[in-house]
């Protein structure tokens, strides 16, 4: 289900110049970094890359969806991590990604750690974004 305009808490705003091969800054400033496409498309690789922009977004709301239902779940997850991989590369109508995402959880066993990854995915808002548009991959 979608939210309401009324209903947005905060917006994020991106300005990129030159696409794939430029800049992208955000309109407070926090964020300004040059960006190429990397070596493996043909580019310089210099800059970051909006695959890596992704996988760092992604990986960060996940990990706050992860302890959203470790909460409710009454599970440990100190010391975890999230990690994103975001692949590019070319379909039917050009280009199309394809994310993977993990997680290491020292404090639960194989099956909670699992569990607790499915869950998450139901409600972080970019696997909502994301479902049925994309592959989404949880290792």
């Amino acid at each position: 289900m979608s939210i309401q305009q009324s209903e947005v808490l905060y917006t994020a705003v991106a300005t990129a110049e030159n696409g794939r091969d430029g800049r992208v800054a955000t309109d407070d400033g926090k964020l300004d970094v040059v960006v190429n496409p990397p070596k493996e498309m043909g580019g310089s690789g210099a800059g970051t890359n909006p695959e890596q922009l992704f996988a760092a977004g992604y990986s960060a709301c996940f990990q706050g969806a992860l302890g959203v239902v470790a909460r409710q779940e009454n599970a440990d997850i100190t010391g975890s991590t999230v990690t994103a991989k975001v692949g590019i590369g070319k379909n039917d109508d050009g280009f199309g990604i394809i994310v993977e995402i993990s997680a290491t959880i020292p404090n639960v066993d194989a099956g909670t750690a699992r569990a607790l990854l499915e869950k998450a995915h139901q409600v972080c808002p970019y696997s909502k974004a994301t479902r049925g548009n994309i592959t989404v991959k949880l290792a």
